[in-house]
């Protein structure tokens, strides 16, 4: 029993230092897990299923299907693999001059953009690896989507929150109202 009380404390000393790094850098963090939960999502797919095949969870309701997207959201654009990637980059370097501008103060705020640019940077990892979007979600009443358009669709809605209910309306240093 001695011998198992020093292994316990090295695990929860791992533990507690790993909750403070993600307390303390949180950003990075969100940032990073969404997009290795993205790709190791679509990597299991690939990897476990035949393009086209569909499984189901819960007949008729829920089934995981593996198709790919050459286009956007609901398909549109099909094959503009070019404007996808000039748009995935632009969105990035907009978010590396803008995002350090958001004070620290607007977490709600910098949480949206960071759900937004995570998942887009996630699908613009597979347009520039396969030159469309690895889809799996199936609920059967709308497109087939992925862990990253979840992660888009949430940030638009709590940015969209933040800018119409909150009562003080976000700042960005640097940019006139």
């Amino acid at each position: 029993m001695k011998s198992i009380i020093p292994i316990l404390k090295k695990i929860l000393l791992g533990v507690e230092l790993a909750v403070v790094i993600a307390l303390v850098h949180w950003e990075k963090v969100l940032f990073a897990g969404i997009i290795a939960l993205d790709q190791f999502t679509k990597s299991r797919v690939v990897a476990t299923m035949r393009l086209g095949e569909s499984i189901p969870v819960v007949q008729d309701f829920f089934h995981f299907t593996y198709v790919t997207n050459p286009g956007a959201a609901f398909g549109i654009l099909p094959n503009q693999r070019l404007f996808f990637l000039v748009m995935g980059g632009a969105l990035l370097v907009l978010f590396a001059i803008f995002y350090p501008r958001i004070p620290k103060t607007d977490r709600l705020l910098k949480f949206g953009v960071l759900c937004l640019v995570s998942g887009s940077t996630a699908n613009l990892i597979d347009r520039v690896k396969i030159g469309a979007v690895v889809d799996f979600f199936d609920f059967r009443v709308w497109p087939i989507f992925n862990v990253a358009d979840i992660a888009v669709v949430v940030g638009m809605f709590v940015m969209v929150y933040v800018i119409i209910f909150m009562e003080e309306p976000p700042r960005v240093e640097g940019v006139r109202r």
